[in-house]
């Protein structure tokens, strides 16, 4: 089982004067220890504690599997309640480690409750979600840190609405929460309604906890072996202490970010050669854009840091994006995830012998055709000189998954350190929160509703 870095499609011997040389690349080594060093500092504080989670969690996984059996025997369906890290951790790492038609499985091969993610208040969606489950055989996990979330918040009101009119008492047993143990409204509403409950480390934000109680308690209940995904984070939290960056992958991708960053490539695309990592790209992007996109740096100098990052999917992107990105803009950098063995091999028969451009087909594998095709695609980049690394994982397991995840949440503190940027605040985010209790009259945000009304746009650049 491995997690492999390949940046050969990154330096200027391979892809001309786009690329970064051997001197830059090494130029930064003392930042890049500096980097590395701050990170190690703080671990386990503040908001680093993320960095604990391969290793404190014995008691708590005990918990989590026991649950999760219980939760497996009691309800035919599990629908996870949240947004954000709350939300793509948990589809990241299902969808990446159980059958991609799981839900569609018959309830014998699955052997495991029916798995959903409500992760937007869209109500069409929400209410689509009625529409196929039976509420009375269905287990919903609240997952909110704050527990004033709005859109977790709305949901859990009208699922715990339902449940009351349908079971009364007995809507309880079907709510199970994560969230803080400290403060909040969800905590208060476990202790008093009796919401089995799971708690979020006060320095484990929700980009960072698909390794905390946030992500483990839905894997495990799908029959994920949350125990290996540890072992997997924690062997490559113990590769990554080692400051070199020929030697530390998560180092090596964070500083050749930002040296491209540097050079004006301020798009990074993940494209992962897999439809079981599909979501591993969605889940990357909240966790590199909301840590790394920020107005000041730790000294309050505005420097609208950031690189924004973008999803796409081998091969299907290759006849959407690919072109751009052969083409277009030299603002890219391409982060490609292949696989060396999938869990299955599909043949490729014969029958088109007259078709010789179809016929050179036959007798290969999809495999086979996966593979050359991220290959073609790598070698044409990488001759038209734009930047691009590869990640392989030798198969797709639970071990790399969790390898995988830390790895990158590493990747994003060390280059939050290269910004000399909060890795781990949002401000962005909370105007837009603000202003939604503004406009709904939440107490406490009257003076930013007369703003809001003052400032109301006229319509006069309005198209009907």
């Amino acid at each position: 089982m491995s997690v492999t870095l390949d940046f050969n499609n990154m330096m200027a011997e391979t892809v001309g004067v786009h690329g970064i040389t051997q001197k830059q690349f090494e130029d930064y080594s003392n930042m890049a220890k500096c980097a590395h060093g701050a990170v190690e500092a703080n671990r386990g504080k503040g908001m680093q504690e993320w960095m604990c989670s391969p290793y404190n969690q014995s008691k708590v996984v005990k918990a989590i599997n026991k649950t999760a059996k219980k939760i497996q025997r009691n309800f035919e369906n599990f629908v996870v309640l949240g947004i954000g890290g709350s939300a793509l951790g948990p589809i990241a790492v299902f969808t990446a480690l159980k059958h991609l038609y799981y839900n569609e499985l018959p309830k014998k091969v699955r052997k495991t409750p029916r798995f959903y993610v409500v992760d937007n208040v869209d109500p069409e969606r929400m209410n689509a979600l009625f529409d196929i489950i039976d509420i009375k055989k269905t287990a919903f996990n609240v997952i909110t840190k704050s527990g004033s979330t709005s859109e977790t918040m709305s949901q859990y009101l009208i699922v715990m609405d339902m449940l009351t009119e349908k079971l009364g008492e007995d809507a309880s047993k079907h709510i199970f929460a994560t969230t803080s143990q400290t403060k909040g409204n969800l905590i208060k509403l476990a202790e008093k309604y009796g919401f089995e409950t799971f708690y979020i480390p006060e320095g484990v934000g929700g980009r960072f906890s698909e390794l905390s109680p946030v992500g483990l308690l839905p894997a495990a209940v799908v029959g994920i072996d949350i125990e290996k995904m540890l072992l997997g984070a924690k062997d490559m939290d113990e590769k990554c202490k080692a400051d070199g960056i020929y030697v530390n992958p998560a180092l090596a991708m964070a500083v050749l970010q930002y040296i491209s960053m540097k050079q004006g490539k301020n798009v990074g695309v993940m494209m992962p050669y897999a439809d079981s990592l599909k979501y591993i790209a969605d889940w990357y992007c909240q966790l590199w854009a909301e840590s790394l996109g920020k107005e000041v740096d730790k000294s309050g100098k505005m420097v609208n840091a950031g690189q924004t990052p973008v999803k796409a999917l081998g091969v299907t992107d290759q006849h959407s994006q690919v072109q751009l990105y052969n083409e277009g803009p030299f603002d890219k950098v391409i982060t490609f995830l292949e696989v060396e063995k999938f869990r299955s091999t599909v043949q490729i028969p014969y029958g088109c012998e007259e078709f010789p451009n179809v016929n050179f087909l036959c007798g290969h594998t999809l495999n086979e055709l996966i593979s050359k095709e991220l290959f073609a695609t790598r070698y044409n980049l990488a001759k038209r000189g734009r930047s691009n690394y590869t990640i392989i994982l030798d198969e797709v397991n639970e071990y790399n998954i969790g390898a995988l995840l830390y790895m990158f949440q590493l990747q994003t503190a060390y280059c939050g350190e290269l910004l000399n940027i909060d890795a781990y605040n949002q401000p962005g985010v909370e105007g837009g929160k603000n202003a939604t209790y503004a406009l709904f009259g939440r107490k406490g945000f009257e003076q930013l509703a007369r703003e809001i009304e003052e400032n109301k746009v006229t319509g006069k650049y309005i198209i009907k």
